[in-house]
């Protein structure tokens, strides 16, 4: 199962989720992010959020359409996305795919990488990644893992989410690196690409966040 969460971040930077099979994947929406799943034709099975960025007579849309939401006061600990994911991991999911959560506020973007690094993902929990029109964002944990060229995200950049990253290698790169020392705030690893349709990154210990991107806006 994948579970698809659509935030509600600025709509233009959203890429075609009808691109994802939308049928064959759970879709949730928080806040706004349900208005924009339904605008396209996509019932969200859920809807979370405080939904204090929609108005009266969308708010009713959703309420009248999504057969399952829960609305929470603005003030409390966790942000309307976090209480989305954390419901999404309980349901052991083979993947989960974040979108809307790029692009505006500076804070609602640094907090939605931060949750990448939730203990329960890091440790071997489901593959999320955040998604827009121009970008993939994962996090890592140490391991030996295997890509794939894609066209429409030629652009790998590879940074340090913890104090350091050891034993970084990659292998089919155009700029290749054997057992490199990567260390928190080193701008090294910024934009390489892939030199045939695969290729291959591993490392020992940390924590490590890999960006995918393009230079235009046709990402999936």
């Amino acid at each position: 199962m994948i579970i698809r969460i659509v935030a509600g971040g600025p709509e233009h930077e959203l890429p075609d989720l009808h691109l994802n099979n939308p049928h064959e994947s759970e879709w949730i929406g928080v806040d706004r992010g349900a208005l924009y799943l339904l605008d396209r034709g996509i019932t969200p099975s859920k809807a979370f959020g405080d939904f204090d960025s929609v108005s009266l007579s969308e708010w009713q849309k959703i309420s009248d359409t999504v057969p399952d939401y829960v609305q929470f006061p603005a003030e409390k600990d966790e942000t309307d996305l976090e209480i989305a994911l954390t419901y999404a991991i309980s349901q052991n999911p083979d993947a989960i795919y974040l979108y809307g959560v790029t692009g505006g506020r500076l804070d609602h973007f640094f907090g939605a990488v931060t949750l990448l690094m939730k203990e329960e993902l890091i440790n071997g929990g489901p593959a999320v990644t955040i998604i827009d029109r121009q970008n993939a964002i994962q996090v890592f944990a140490p391991g030996r893992i295997k890509v794939e060229a894609d066209e429409n995200m030629q652009y790998y950049s590879f940074f340090s989410m913890s104090e350091e990253v050891a034993g970084l290698t990659l292998e089919g790169f155009k700029y290749p690196l054997v057992d490199h020392l990567l260390k928190s705030g080193s701008s090294r690893c910024v934009s390489n690409e892939l030199m045939d349709k695969k290729g291959v990154f591993s490392f020992r210990s940390g924590i490590l966040m890999v960006v995918r991107s393009s230079d235009g806006g046709k990402s999936r």
